[in-house]
């Protein structure tokens, strides 16, 4: 076992930043472009080989799985950990193997009718290595963004056969991967079976794996849409929708542009790979119950016609495109010109069963709390979010904290030259993915990180410059729970965003203290650094439907008293330079086994079956408050959307 993650470590290299040089659009069907989804039951497998390297040495990948040994029925999306009885499973370390037989439309293997095929994944934790029909056609690192690769080729060597889709996948954490983690070998065996290790994490959230997000065969011309990039202004009644488009597979093309309004009436054209779209009167992309025309989305339509082998090609791409500004001041955060307050939540993709896999009705159920509670936005703590979650967003009007997967750096190892350079490439990715979504409205590399030790100047300078040079147009931050005084990453941040738990992890039970203490962290954090502040993380755990009074930590009543304590010290603080909170957590989730943990955390204000505790009914009443004051004060006009 230890040469398998020695190898491991060298498989799972880095490669420098700068080093993508391809979009990653979202898969969207057009009059050029279709889709097919590869979601359903896939054949599985795990290594339980001492090396975890049978897979890889018996070449499982050159025949079917079920070939290979015994295997089983495994849904994709979903985490594999949950689905089984086996404890084992539940737990396992290293690599396991999905495969899946698809026969892919007859036509798009038609030599004359120039289709690209493409297998794209969006998502698969941690690291990846794929095979279509025995043949190696990509790997990636990285367990929460899109990876995807063309795959025609294969394809058309054997168009009337099925194509078989293999992965392997490995959920080691090392050192030097986001997030981080370690192998802990149990040496003494009079205390641990032979070769017993176990992988050791510093997040508190299990380390769910597998295909955790849909898995796409999608098609292309041969010459088409690489990439969009779109930044939006507002000048006095005008909207600007900057824009630039990437074209691959001909140099002798074409691009014609058309914006729609929802109505798909066409407000503004253009033409080129680059330019500016001009809308008079626009109507602007404005957050939940900030407008009663939130999340409002044009459509921009990008036509390109292309020669190629001497034919004319076309592709259609449709780019959602939402027109708002935003701009941080000392102590204000501003969207579209108006203060805006973040009130919301941190939430994580956990559920029952699935895990960390996609789920179309928890996702709904998700967006309907969030609006019930009158939340306007959150954090994708602690690694960026499905699209389809993003997607939501932009069109209900939730405002998103993009985070990366920077979260259990807790030693100095996780700040060294190779996990920088990773950290990079993840940011690219991320960025890549999201820059075009006006859900996102700040960028956050890391939770929680090590950020007073000496070494985290230089990584976050370098990180946060690195992520501002990709994305001019947004902030970016990362989340604290660091001294104000030494936190070494805090100089390099547009907004503070500072995590605290008084009464909970220190001085537990004792409620008094906390207005006093959160008074001087918000005192000393703005005083020292003259930034905007979020209250980004607070809460405590909580058993639903244990009750006391006077309140006992766990209790229900315990949870909802530290809101309040909190909250009348927040209401001082936003009337001058505190720019939001977010509860920790939207719901309970699951986490290593601990004897600080009952089945998981539980600061959630829903249970992890999404029912409210009592904490979710004293912060829907807050958050529709602040909602109906923001509208008064803004607009003489009230919001239908807001609580009368």
């Amino acid at each position: 076992m230890r040469f398998l993650l020695c190898a491991c470590c060298v498989l799972l290299g880095w490669c420098p930043a700068g080093a993508l040089d391809s979009g990653m659009l979202y898969p969207r069907e057009s009059s050029s472009r279709e889709l097919k989804d590869l979601s359903g039951l896939w054949s599985f497998r795990a290594d339980w080989s001492e090396q975890r390297d049978a897979g890889f040495v018996e070449q499982w990948y050159k025949r079917p799985l079920r070939q290979t040994g015994t295997v089983m029925d495994m849904p994709v999306p979903a985490s594999f950990n949950d689905i089984t009885q086996d404890p084992k499973l539940r737990r396992f370390i290293g690599w396991v193997w999905y495969e899946k037989e698809v026969l892919p439309p007859a036509h798009w293997l038609l030599r004359d009718t120039g289709t690209r095929i493409v297998l794209r994944f969006g998502s698969a934790h941690y690291y990846s290595v794929v095979w279509v029909n025995g043949v190696e056609v990509t790997e990636h690192e990285g367990g929460h963004l899109p990876f995807e690769v063309e795959i025609s080729e294969i394809l058309h060597r054997s168009p009337k056969e099925p194509c078989r889709i293999t992965i392997a996948i490995n959920n080691t954490l090392t050192p030097h991967t986001l997030p981080p983690g370690t192998i802990q070998y149990m040496d003494d065996e009079s205390m641990y079976p032979k070769g017993y290790f176990v992988q050791n994490t510093r997040f508190d959230f299990f380390n769910y794996a597998g295909i955790h997000r849909p898995v796409l065969l999608y098609t292309t011309p041969l010459a088409y849409i690489d990439d969009i990039t779109v930044t939006t202004a507002v000048k006095g009644n005008v909207g600007l929708v900057h824009y630039s488009v990437s074209v691959q597979g001909s140099s002798n093309y074409f691009l014609s542009l058309t914006l729609y309004d929802s109505d798909h009436v066409a407000v503004a054209t253009g033409n080129g790979s680059a330019g500016e779209l001009k809308v008079m009167d626009p109507l602007l992309w404005w957050p939940y119950l900030m407008n009663e025309r939130p999340g409002y989305l044009y459509s921009l339509k990008i036509t390109l016609s292309a020669v190629v082998d001497g034919s004319i090609s076309e592709d259609i791409y449709v780019q959602p495109v939402g027109i708002r500004t935003i701009f941080v001041a000392r102590n204000q955060f501003l969207i579209n010109g108006k203060p805006f307050y973040f009130h919301g939540v941190n939430k994580h993709e956990d559920a029952d069963i699935r895990g960390k896999g996609l789920d179309w009705p928890l996702i709904m159920k998700d967006f309907n709390l969030l609006r019930w509670l009158g939340a306007n936005s959150f954090r994708t703590s602690h690694y960026p979010y499905a699209e389809e979650i993003m997607e939501l967003c932009d069109a209900y009007g939730i405002v998103v904290i993009d985070e990366s997967p920077g979260v259990g750096m807790h030693d100095s190892l996780n700040f060294g030259n190779q996990s920088l350079q990773h950290h990079l490439v993840v940011m690219e990715e991320l960025i890549r993915r999201d820059k075009n979504r006006p859900s996102v409205v700040m960028w956050s590399v890391a939770n929680e990180p090590a950020s007073e030790l000496p070494v985290a100047a230089y990584y976050f300078k370098t990180l946060i410059a690195h992520t501002k040079a990709l994305d001019p147009a947004r902030p970016v931050t990362f989340v604290s729970n660091a001294n104000y005084l030494r936190d070494q990453g805090a100089p390099y941040v547009d907004v503070i965003c500072v995590n605290s738990y008084f009464s909970w992890y220190h001085d537990a039970g004792h409620l008094e203290v906390i207005r006093l203490q959160l008074k001087t962290q918000f005192e000393n954090w703005y005083t020292t650094h003259q930034r905007p502040i979020i209250q980004s993380e607070y809460g405590a755990d909580t058993i639903s439907g244990f009750h006391a009074d006077p309140p006992l930590m766990f209790s229900e009543e315990y949870q909802a008293a530290v809101l309040k304590e909190y909250h009348a010290v927040l209401d001082q603080m936003r009337e001058e330079y505190v720019i939001g909170e977010l509860i920790w957590n939207f719901a309970d989730f699951m986490t290593e086994q601990g004897v600080t943990r009952v089945m998981g955390n539980k600061k959630g204000i829903f249970t992890r079956q999404r029912q409210p505790k009592a904490a979710a009914f004293l912060l829907k009443e807050r958050y529709w408050k602040i909602a109906n004051e923001s509208i008064s004060w803004m607009s003489p006009a009230p919001c239908s959307a807001c609580l009368p």
